[in-house]
């Protein structure tokens, strides 16, 4: 498989060959391929303006100026800029090949900030410090392990931050002075790789530490920043799954706000006592989940977002008297990374929704005026006909009802329309009305009416309905997807004779999943960074990881257990997979390995079936450098052109 992979590299030559039918493009050295055609020029340029979004993310304020720090991308990758006021100039700080996550401020001076980055998407995040006086950027970390950004203390002389520099496998907690990298020690072991520092006490003696177990079950701890002692915040139940997350100190350090579904199907806003440990629900009268939150510099204001059904709503709460409301200015859309200014009166945070590709925003609690700091592109593109989210039900097999969100095919497209089902990844994701960028050359151009469901084991429906596909019940959320295809059939407007299946990660197995159990349904599917086998990928996926998959997928040590999930592997079962498959996977990914991609197109090959390949040497988890977006995109409008349209 090695050879016949390495013989199918395209060496990087002249942009375009001329071949009989006109020019084509040639991919990057970076790029392996297997019977990928090569793209015509044609259709590069008919697709290219729908590749050209450029979002951007809010990612924190200046200690003392009103300026921000905002996630955007004006070449290869996302990098760090400042903006200086609402509509202002985005000036860049960071110019690297790899994407920039991250952005925090040092909190009292703001001199320098301190951001993470991983290398060719490998996933082992270093962090960094960017001096604002020299320009310089000096790197913190070891280098080597997976390392989280960190949160800075109160004081701003320390950040605490997760590593595992042990051992690869747990995270361990971490203190670090980033003006003195050589300042930096561990504070404590840890045992597992859920391990999260969320806060810092108001006296910077406490540390606020998450231990996530699975998507259902968390708990908190308090740490001692001195010595490292844990204490813990929140019972281990034995009798119910309790997730708690989220957190921070309320401003007399007494007790802490968390977001819980104890004794909820949802996760609610809540206030532990730090010496009772009495729960007080504070949103009990809202049945959403809350998705975050955050307690403003004084401790007066609670500012938090609600899914209510895939739409975000922000809610402020005033600490004193318990009231809340809704705010009413900020448009239908998705909402995230909300933070306060130290002003008391500026909340920051992300915006996008199915016609905004994603900006970065402040509201002023006191006044509620929303302003605007950035303003996304899309290519020249009208973003106001871009398709708008429908939200459609059905009933699966066995009664459960399914949601999902339906974008249809641009008007000027008449008759029964093909159909894309694109499916999330988590399996603890969930789809929302969200921008989805290139993605509308599929309505606009192609005339594809495109639907994602929310299968059982997806977020924002209660704990009950994310427990529905663990371990032994995972083919019932495969029968959700037949049964959506039963509901295509049942629409006059859609064809459900030309159906192509999409998604990335989990929702890549869930691709391979159908086009194995239900390939006599669907014309044609694309897998990315997909698993082919739950059993291998567990052996395989990053140790850091293993633990809290197998609470999701089942432990593939037990034996009863490595038995289903073997029978029901697409690579055990390969002789179904009869309609055409596009495989694609980075090569560095540390969560799906290309193992999982290989061994099923090596399958696949063998047995004669119809598959494309493609592998970057220079991506992890999906692809975030955009010149391999941009060749993903075309080839994947060539797939589409070929095996869904035709």
């Amino acid at each position: 498989m090695k050879r016949c992979l390495t013989l199918s590299v395209v060496l990087v030559g002249l942009l375009a060959c001329v071949r009989a039918d006109g020019p084509a493009l040639k991919p990057g050295d970076n790029l392996v391929t297997i019977n990928v055609p090569p793209v015509p020029v044609a259709l590069a340029e008919a697709v290219e303006r729908y590749s050209h979004n450029r979002p951007a993310a809010f990612d924190g304020w200046h200690p003392t100026r009103r300026e921000m720090l905002v996630s955007t991308r004006f070449a290869d990758t996302r990098q760090i800029h400042r903006v200086r006021s609402p509509g202002g100039a985005r000036f860049q700080l960071t110019f690297f090949s790899d994407s920039v996550t991250g952005g925090s401020y040092q909190p009292t001076s703001g001199d320098c900030f301190v951001f993470s980055k991983d290398k060719s998407g490998d996933e082992n995040y270093q962090n960094y410090r960017y001096d604002f006086a020299t320009g310089e950027t000096t790197l913190l970390t070891d280098g080597k392990s997976r390392n989280q950004l960190g949160i800075w203390s109160h004081a701003g002389d320390r950040m605490a931050y997760g590593s595992t520099r042990r051992n690869g496998k747990d995270v361990d907690f971490y203190l670090i002075n980033p003006n003195n990298p050589k300042d930096d020690r561990l504070l404590c072991t840890n045992e597992g790789g859920g391990w999260y520092a969320l806060d810092w006490s108001p006296d910077d003696h406490t540390l606020l530490a998450a231990e996530e177990l699975s998507v259902n079950q968390g708990f908190l701890w308090l740490v001692d920043t001195t010595s490292g002692q844990k204490t813990a915040l929140t019972p281990h139940e034995k009798t119910e799954l309790i997730s708690y997350s989220g957190g921070q100190f309320a401003s007399d350090g007494k007790g802490v706000y968390v977001t819980t579904d104890k004794g909820s199907e949802f996760r609610r806003l809540a206030y532990l006592d730090r010496n009772s440990k009495e729960l007080s629900v504070l949103t009990a009268h809202i049945p959403w989940d809350v998705d975050e939150f955050e307690l403003s510099e004084d401790g007066k204001t609670l500012v938090f977002v609600t899914n209510e059904a895939g739409i975000s709503v922000i809610h402020v709460l005033d600490t004193a008297s318990g009231k809340e409301h809704a705010i009413s200015k900020v448009p239908p859309g998705i909402i995230s990374g909300i933070r306060w200014h130290k002003n008391n009166r500026d909340v920051g945070f992300t915006y996008s929704s199915a016609r905004a590709a994603g900006d970065a925003f402040s509201l002023d609690i006191t006044t509620e005026k929303l302003e605007r700091w950035t303003e996304g592109e899309t290519g020249g593109l009208d973003p106001g006909k871009f398709s708008e989210a429908e939200l459609i039900r059905w009933k699966s097999f066995d009664g459960l009802e399914i949601t999902g969100f339906l974008y249809p095919a641009a008007k000027k497209f008449t008759g029964k329309r093909p159909v894309v089902i694109k499916i999330h990844g988590g399996p603890e994701g969930q789809a929302r009305p969200a921008f989805q960028g290139p993605f509308n050359y599929f309505m606009n151009e192609l005339g594809v009416t495109m639907i994602e469901p929310n299968v059982r084991g997806s977020a924002g429906y209660g704990k009950s309905f994310l427990l529905l596909d663990n371990g032994m019940l995972r083919e019932n959320s495969y029968k959700d997807i037949n049964s959506l295809l039963d509901w295509v059939a049942t629409r006059p407007e859609l064809d459900a004779d030309r159906v192509m299946v999409i998604g990335g990660s989990y929702g890549g197995h869930m691709t391979l999943a159908v086009s194995t159990f239900y390939s006599d349904r669907i014309r044609c599917a694309v897998d990315i960074v997909g698993m082919s086998n739950l059993v291998t990928f567990l052996e395989n996926t990053a140790d850091y990881r293993r633990d809290l998959r197998r609470v999701e997928y089942g432990d593939e040590r037990d034996p009863e257990m490595r038995k289903f999930l073997t029978r029901i592997a697409p690579l055990t079962n390969v002789d179904k997979i009869r309609k055409p498959l596009f495989v694609v996977q980075g090569a560095n990914d540390p969560r799906v390995p290309r193992s999982e991609a290989e061994q099923i197109v090596k399958a696949l090959r063998d047995k004669g079936t119809p598959v494309w390949y493609l592998l970057a040497k220079d991506e992890g988890h999906g692809f975030r450098k955009k010149r391999n977006m941009d060749y993903l995109l075309d080839t994947t409008v060539l797939f589409m052109r070929e095996y869904l349209l035709n």
